[in-house]
């Protein structure tokens, strides 16, 4: 059975999503989509993105950065952006652009982000929203800016984790408009970025994957090895540790944020090697949730809440609320307020949420994870305090420290207990 499992891990890097045999069909009910405009000594062998496929602006790019701003400690916040404050003229509208890197209908990340602005579009009836999706990490999302920009918007949300390079590049040249990044963490007078500590509701949604698997096997099924990927599984595999110890959580790559082939592939290999229950760290979501429950295993979901698609396989999951996120910092800009900065905030300030339960999670169950929630909204709980140990043995985090959102937020390994590598 291991054996079975790293050649179709392994294979999944040859896998083609243009195979219609390795794609389940559409769900046939799902959250509503958002308006387009414009263990066992078996071993697994992830697939990790070679430095030549990250290459110009995209994760290798922000990795560095990353590894860049914490040697250099530039988690700051610099000067205010008053910019886009300037009044609007009489039935003048205020542009804010949205760029996405999938569809805004992928029942996941895209789909998230989209219908925030949507929200942001109802909660102030003078705004105009322009979006763009399909835009690939790479120099095409400076294309999509310029172009938004001779459109007249004064505000672009850079939704996906690697437009952060692209988009630092052209900033110095439009000082009068607002740059906004989802993960970044790096901050310039008119370039912030923001994220949610989603991690929190990976644990409570690990803890109820623990206690709801009979064969103490977890799966996660991610597309890279950046630092919010690994973040979530430890958290995720950390949840599920607190109630079964003995736990296992197997974690593999597709090498792309949205492939539903591979996923596919990935999944299959997962419930042959005895896994029962599945998360993911994908854009979009809907092949995996779908597969497990054609497959008769639980799910937890990601970005969104997808229970229509598997009715009898759903668990819980963690989801983004980003409508009020999004209004927020629109509004601060308008006001003149808003400074530019890294900011990572969580529970506490309702930027993320765990997803409904499934009908057949008994209700001690659900109530353990909702306790779990609210002590991770207060802060009364910190998970990742010290001793934290990688997979080699390796001490991460020492006995008795809690680390800070920064540190979080670099996590660069595995925990033991998950199998699986970052490269």
């Amino acid at each position: 059975m291991g054996a079975f499992l790293l050649l179709a891990i392994v294979a999944l890097a040859a896998c083609s999503s243009d195979d219609p045999t390795a794609v389940p069909p559409e769900p046939t009910a799902a959250p509503a989509s958002s308006s387009t405009s414009g263990s066992d000594s078996m071993t697994v062998t992830a697939t990790s993105p070679s430095k030549a496929e990250l290459k110009g602006g995209s994760t290798e790019v922000f990795l560095q950065g990353f590894e860049d701003a914490v040697a250099s400690s530039s988690f700051r916040s610099t000067s205010e952006f008053a910019a886009a404050a300037k009044p609007l003229a009489a039935g003048e509208k205020l542009k804010v652009g949205f760029i996405f890197v999938g569809s805004q209908k992928d029942l996941g990340y895209n789909q998230a982000a989209a219908e925030g602005s949507q929200y942001l579009e109802k909660a102030f009836p003078d705004i105009e929203v322009l979006r763009s999706e399909n835009i690939p990490e790479t120099a095409d999302v400076q294309a999509v800016e310029e172009q938004m920009i001779r459109e007249g918007a004064k505000i672009i949300f850079a939704t996906s984790y690697g437009y952060s390079g692209p988009t630092k590049e052209i900033i110095s040249k439009h000082p009068d408009v607002m740059f906004l990044h989802m993960g970044d963490v790096e901050a310039f007078e008119n370039y912030a970025s923001f994220f949610g500590n989603i991690w929190q509701l990976e644990y409570a949604a690990g803890q109820v994957a623990g206690e709801t698997s009979k064969t103490g096997k977890l799966g996660f099924i991610a597309a890279f090895p950046i630092p919010q990927t690994l973040l979530n599984v430890n958290a995720f595999h950390l949840g599920a540790q607190s109630v079964n110890p003995d736990v296992e959580t197997t974690f593999v790559l597709t090498s792309s944020w949205c492939d539903p082939a591979k996923q596919a592939t990935a999944v299959q290999a997962m419930v042959d090697a005895g896994v029962d229950v599945l998360t993911q760290h994908q854009d979009c979501t809907k092949t995996i949730v779908e597969a497990a429950e054609r497959a008769g295993i639980y799910v937890s979901g990601y970005h969104q809440d997808a229970s229509p698609a598997a009715p009898n396989a759903w668990l819980t999951g963690a989801a983004w609320n980003w409508g009020p996120v999004y209004s927020e910092i629109v509004a601060q800009i308008r006001k003149g307020t808003y400074k530019s900065s890294v900011m990572f905030q969580g529970l506490d300030a309702g930027w993320v949420q765990l997803s409904p339960f499934g009908s057949f999670i008994p209700d001690d169950v659900k109530q353990r994870a909702l306790d779990t929630v609210e002590r991770l909204r207060t802060g009364s709980f910190q998970p990742f305090t010290g001793p934290i140990t990688d997979q080699d043995g390796n001490i991460q985090i020492a006995d008795g420290v809690v680390p800070t959102d920064a540190e979080l937020q670099g996590t660069g390994y595995l925990l033991q207990g998950i199998t699986g590598r970052t490269n």
